[in-house]
């Protein structure tokens, strides 16, 4: 492993190219996962690592235990000053990965016969996405759709916000009228969190499978083309002193009412 302590070192330069560019990791197809954990969720979710970079305080036993996962991957040394200076997050973490893309064509999308699926229209806050993918990690669902992107998925802030629960799910990317003709193709009951009249509380709607789940952002909801052709509109009731909740709180309510109603109709299926 080499030790390296330059801030212009061509392998520090692009590795902080990948951290701040989404023009670089897109073309490049290579993002940047920092932390144990999220590196070892990027492992088990079947990505490769190209590249490793450890705090020079990282136990050498444990450099080499990544080291020698892939033979194929490269590892360097960073002295502490120098990797402090390069991650988004503290030094505590000790590691740093560069990994390959994978696709995420909605037509490479495989999903069992009672999927629940979560679908979020052009969420454009990093955070936010990573915080709906956590989400959608903890709840079991099968698989989350993003619609309309305007974001890279692999920005660091989604990657660090979702704790890894970016690895751990399928997740497709397209435009909306493509994603709609998706979930209709496939028969999905598609409902959509939209105010409008004839929508149902969340607690009333059964959410039997397959069901997409789709939301829009908090400031201008969803485009006409999923009212036109949703199947159920439904609501979160709430106290007047309030008009909107964030959008990954109102997706952790109905997703977790989801698994809910649909853990009670397995278990009444059970012979």
């Amino acid at each position: 492993m080499k030790l390296l302590s330059s801030i212009q070192n061509p392998e520090i330069k692009h590795l902080r190219l990948l951290f701040d560019k989404a023009k670089i990791r897109k073309k490049e197809k290579l993002f940047v996962i920092e932390g144990e954990r999220e590196i070892g969720r990027a492992l088990a979710g079947g990505y490769t690592v190209q590249k490793y970079f450890f705090h020079e305080a990282l136990p050498p036993e444990k450099r080499d235990y990544y080291s020698e996962l892939d033979p194929s991957s490269f590892s360097y040394i960073l002295e502490a000053h120098l990797f402090d200076k390069i991650g988004y997050r503290s030094g505590t973490e000790k590691m740093i990965a560069v990994a390959e893309a994978k696709s995420h064509a909605l037509s490479d999308l495989k999903l069992k016969d009672n999927a629940l699926i979560l679908v979020i229209e052009a969420p454009e806050k990093p955070g936010n996405i990573g915080a709906l993918l956590r989400t959608a990690a903890a709840a079991d669902f099968d698989a989350v759709i993003i619609a309309n992107p305007k974001t890279d998925l692999y920005n660091p802030n989604s990657i660090r916000a979702s704790v890894g629960g970016i690895f751990r799910m399928p997740i497709a990317l397209d435009q909306s009228k493509a994603v709609i003709t998706y979930l209709l193709d496939h028969e999905i009951f598609i409902a959509t969190a939209a105010l409008k009249e004839g929508a149902l509380p969340y607690h009333e709607f059964e959410f039997k499978t397959p069901c997409a789940l789709v939301m829009g952002t908090e400031d201008t909801g969803l485009h006409d083309d999923w009212l036109e052709n949703t199947h159920q509109n439904i609501i979160i009731p709430m106290s007047e002193k309030v008009d909107s909740l964030n959008l990954s709180v109102s997706a952790g309510i109905l997703m977790y009412e989801a698994k809910k109603k649909n853990y009670y109709l397995n278990s009444t299926n059970i012979d």
